[in-house]
């Protein structure tokens, strides 16, 4: 069997920066608190992980795909936590 480093490269990557909202999620869910953060800066983002993983999937990316999905997710969560809490 042979090892694609591109894509286990890709695959730690895209596990490694969409594991960077974790914290933000489970402390929003935890507390409610989303005074200190931006909503403009959450619905960009938002919007820009979702366009990835359009762009994953129009280019056959696995790596792409999966990390931008979750990402899209969890930034959505807090997008939606800001929306109802403020």
């Amino acid at each position: 069997m042979e090892i694609n480093y591109i894509a286990a490269l890709g695959f730690i990557a895209g596990t490694l920066t969409t594991a960077s909202f974790l914290p933000q999620v489970l402390k929003t869910i935890k507390t409610k608190e989303t005074k200190d953060l931006s909503l403009a800066m959450y619905v960009v983002l938002a919007t820009g992980i979702f366009l990835w993983t359009v762009y994953g999937i129009l280019i056959g990316s696995f790596p792409v795909i999966i990390a931008n999905a979750v990402s899209f997710v969890l930034a959505s969560c807090i997008l939606i936590f800001k929306i109802k809490y403020g």
